[in-house]
């Protein structure tokens, strides 16, 4: 199914609009930030990454640039920022911050808060051998199609959640990544 056009001054327009709010309480106290990177186009990108299969945590995964948050961080803007810059090579000052989603809990025991912010379309990505095996662009009318996710009910140690499943071309998305695309395509009044 073909996804409606999106333009950017429509996304931001929206998002700037529609305030999030918290769906759920995050349990976790480390602090970790990713950046949620929209491509500057007529029709707007979601940059993504897929994580080194030589990574201990969640080796091969697609993810958004983003880590822990460290003592030289001034906030979590500035940690997710700097973690695209060593991820991908996004110069921080090249990005448009525009918000923040709700933060979300990582089964590795973080506080995950997205930073939504607008890059521009020619910045060439160099990824970090060490971190990143690709990086790639999927229309962002097309991540914030509700229809493409999928449901999974997940039981582990008495508890159940719910992942979201998804594919793009070859990539399989999935986990806290797919669950924050889907989060930001109910920030800006996407109808489930």
């Amino acid at each position: 199914m073909a996804s409606p056009a999106l333009n950017l001054d429509d996304f931001l327009s929206r998002f700037q609009l529609l305030r999030p709010q918290a769906s759920r309480m995050t349990v976790n106290q480390r602090q970790a930030a990713v950046l949620v990177p929209i491509v500057r186009r007529p029709e707007p990108g979601l940059l993504l990454t897929q994580r080194s299969a030589k990574l201990r945590k969640h080796p091969g995964q697609v993810a958004f640039p983003g880590g822990a948050v460290d003592s030289t961080d001034a906030s979590l803007i500035a940690a997710a920022l700097r973690e695209a810059q060593e991820e991908v090579a996004i110069p921080p000052e090249s990005v448009e911050i525009i918000g923040m989603l709700p933060p979300v809990d990582s089964v590795t025991g973080f506080q995950v808060t997205p930073v939504v912010g607008v890059i521009p379309p020619n910045l060439h990505y160099h990824a970090s051998v060490d971190e990143v095996s690709s990086v790639f662009e999927m229309p962002l009318a097309e991540a914030l199609r509700l229809g493409r996710y999928h449901p999974l009910d997940i039981h582990r140690r008495g508890d159940s959640h719910r992942v979201w499943l998804s594919w793009y071309q070859h990539y399989f998305v999935w986990g806290m990544t797919a669950g924050i695309i889907r989060e930001l395509a109910l920030q800006i009044g996407v109808k489930p």
